[in-house]
């Protein structure tokens, strides 16, 4: 193992080549996602496919780590500061920066080994999930919203939907009731609600998680896996929903014409 990642010599002999050719997607460039590609390079993952349309702007700016107060004026595409700031820590990395919605590159979403999913909304996930399926390619969601009351409160999650285990119908993440009110009721707090340090609990779990699943430090590899975080504790704990569904056979990816998950047989 060479110097640079010498003190996490822990996570096995292999775990530097292992890092260094597994190719991440990460879906989403604003808040914890930030975070997640910066965790990310500094492991030594040596490979990226980001993708996010948008640009940076100054409300970016309280929780999108590596944009700084230039590129809010100029409209750096946040694909750019992603890029940057990877190849600030790994010169060596490839990165693909994709300026579009994901939908738009499925090539690039197939040929990634784990996907990070950071997408406002149910349906987005939703959809998100299925690709991942269809591909047979992990996917760590993470999600973090303010609730409106007297104080406001602050929750999230990190989610693992692994090919061949309970997915996020399964678990009681996604519901069709969700699905169908998500416009109504989401960021009644302001538009869209973000803080860094939450956002930076939930990434960090998340690239936990990845490790995890891909270097052979831990005897205890994430099948599917459901973190909830409160906020206003500042605790996270496995959420009951996956303790009662785990060893359930997902049916909603059962056949041909269906979303699409080979390990389950109709």
């Amino acid at each position: 193992m060479s110097d640079l990642f010498s003190r996490q010599s822990f996570l096995g002999k292999d775990s530097e080549k292992l890092l260094r050719e597994t190719r991440v997607g990460i879906v989403g460039l604003g808040g914890g996602r930030t975070l997640k590609k910066q965790q990310s390079a500094h492991v030594g993952v040596g490979r990226f496919a980001i993708f996010d349309p948008d640009n940076t702007d100054f409300p970016n700016l309280n929780r999108t780590v590596g944009a700084t107060f230039e590129d809010a004026v100029s409209k750096t595409p946040k694909v750019v500061v992603a890029q940057r700031m990877i190849m600030g820590i790994n010169p060596q990395a490839e990165v693909w920066p994709i300026q579009s919605e994901w939908q738009s590159d499925f090539p690039a979403l197939r040929a990634c080994d784990v996907v990070f999913g950071c997408i406002d909304g149910f349906s987005g996930r939703a959809q998100l999930e299925e690709s991942c399926r269809r591909a047979m390619i992990p996917l760590i969601d993470i999600g973090m919203d303010v609730h409106k009351g007297d104080p406001y409160s602050i929750s999230g999650q990190v989610v693992v939907s692994m090919p061949g285990r309970p997915c996020f119908r399964c678990m009681g993440f996604i519901r069709q009731r969700d699905l169908d009110d998500e416009g109504r009721r989401y960021g009644e707090a302001g538009g869209n609600p973000q803080v860094v340090w939450s956002n930076g609990v939930l990434a960090s779990t998340a690239v936990g998680l990845f490790v995890q699943m891909v270097t052979p430090w831990c005897r205890i590899h994430p099948g599917s896996a459901f973190v909830g975080y409160d906020g206003d504790r500042f605790t996270l704990e496995h959420d009951a929903r996956l303790t009662v569904t785990g060893k359930t056979q997902c049916g909603h990816f059962s056949g041909i014409g269906d979303l699409g998950d080979p390990f389950w047989k109709p």
